[in-house]
């Protein structure tokens, strides 16, 4: 277990208040932020890699923490907490986050995965029972009497209403309805529709 290098700076010792030492990071010191990151970088590290469980990406997540440490160090009240739970707590949410943020993007490329992949199926099988039903149409129409094929293609094909059909095929107006209700049954009964 990594463990936090000892609160002290060669020569002195005495053992190093990192609370003062942080006070001094917020002042923009740069040698105190160093000492604030030997002592705290190794723990860091080791508890975000136990959240995150990749090395690469555990090694991001606790330079961002280090990062952030600098950033809010005016932050930082030591009546709250001690530097070291400070900074634990940091790392423990950037690492949650982290994990968190890829569990989500990971999710979310699933779904549009399953979606594509569905939407892909039903095109598919829409087109094959498009043409399946094409194709049965097809074969019952040749099934009617040419008078009723003739009605009823006019009807449903040209939109054309029933006055229209028998000026179109010169036929009486009860004839053409008659044909159409006879085409109409023969095509529901040789498609199988139930009524």
């Amino acid at each position: 277990m990594s463990r936090p290098l000892p609160f002290g700076s060669p020569g002195t010792t005495g053992r190093l208040d990192l609370a003062d030492v942080m006070r001094q990071v917020a002042q923009g010191d740069k040698e105190a932020f160093s000492t604030v990151y030997d002592a705290l970088a190794p723990m860091v590290f080791g508890i975000v890699i136990k959240v995150v469980r990749d090395r690469a990406q555990s090694e991001e997540v606790a330079q961002e923490v280090m990062i952030d440490l600098w950033r809010q160090a005016a932050r930082y009240r030591p009546d709250s907490a001690s530097v070291t739970t400070w900074a634990a707590t940091i790392a423990h949410r950037r690492a949650v986050d982290r994990v968190r943020s890829a569990q989500a993007s990971t999710d979310r490329e699933q779904a549009r995965a399953a979606r594509e992949h569905t939407t892909a199926f039903d095109e598919v099988a829409e087109r094959v029972e498009t043409r399946l039903d094409s194709e049965q149409v097809r074969r019952c129409l040749r099934g009617l009497t040419e008078l009723q094929r003739q009605a009823v293609t006019l009807a449903y094909y040209q939109g054309l209403t029933c006055r229209e059909i028998a000026e179109v095929l010169d036929a009486p107006l009860p004839t053409v309805k008659t044909r159409m209700r006879d085409g109409l049954i023969r095509l529901r009964d040789c498609m199988g529709v139930t009524t």
